[in-house]
């Protein structure tokens, strides 16, 4: 069985996988090194996955790596990575959320129906599928807050909803009713979950991405009288 464990060094996080026989997938380009003899597989997908991957942009070319070592996903982030367990159940993660899972995950990805098709050209908002039994290691901004939905709705405005459970009822609308609390409320799409099962959010980003993005605007702000003199 394959070992997961989030490695932190000086903040930055990456995920470890140990093998001792086993095999992990994982996402496209999340390697960031290997040790040990370990071989890399990529196979083609189906006509019908490939086709879902032209129309939705993911990329299902998803590889395994099988043998004895140590392989570590990234990318190294002041993001959080975090390990869910599935017991024959099946989950949606948010795009790009996925990282790698045990070889008995079966990932697929599905589109949203619940988009107005009058908004987004009919293409709706795809995300991926994880079900079976085994673990899969995901990514999130920051920590995970999550909300267990008893017959309830759960309205969430942006893309915080990085998990939840695939029994759920899922739709991205426009908040509010009638044409001008649409316009004026000032809060536009958002998505509606409701029904039973668990739902992860991320709604605060970590320390750390605060910092850099406060860093950045700093540094920004000071280099505008210099660029005015331009």
């Amino acid at each position: 069985m394959v070992e997961y464990e989030i490695v932190n060094k000086e903040e930055l996080r990456i995920v470890k996988a140990t093998l001792n026989g086993d095999t992990v997938r994982a996402e496209s380009g999340a390697l960031h090194y290997m040790i040990g003899n370990i071989e890399m597989v990529t196979k083609a997908p189906s006509v019908g996955g490939f086709l879902k991957s032209v129309v939705s942009s993911e990329d299902i070319f998803r590889p395994t790596y099988t043998g004895t070592g140590e392989v570590f996903f990234g990318p190294p982030t002041f993001g959080e990575y975090h390990i869910l367990e599935l017991n024959g159940n099946s989950m949606v993660l948010d795009q790009g959320a996925y990282i790698c899972s045990d070889e008995g995950i079966e990932v697929g990805i599905m589109r949203n129906k619940g988009v107005k098709s009058m908004f987004f050209g009919g293409e709706g908002i795809w995300q991926t599928t994880v079900s079976g039994t085994g673990k899969v290691v995901y990514y999130s901004d920051g920590p995970i807050e999550e909300i267990t939905l008893e017959n309830e709705t759960l309205t969430v405005d942006g893309n915080f909803a990085v998990a939840r459970d695939a029994s759920l009822k899922y739709e991205t609308k426009l908040l509010g009713k009638g044409l001008l609390s649409k316009m004026a409320g000032g809060e536009g799409f958002v998505n509606v979950i409701s029904g039973t099962g668990k739902v992860y959010l991320s709604p605060i980003p970590s320390r750390f991405n605060n910092l850099i993005s406060r860093q950045v605007s700093d540094t920004v702000g000071g280099m505008i009288p210099f660029l005015n003199q331009g």
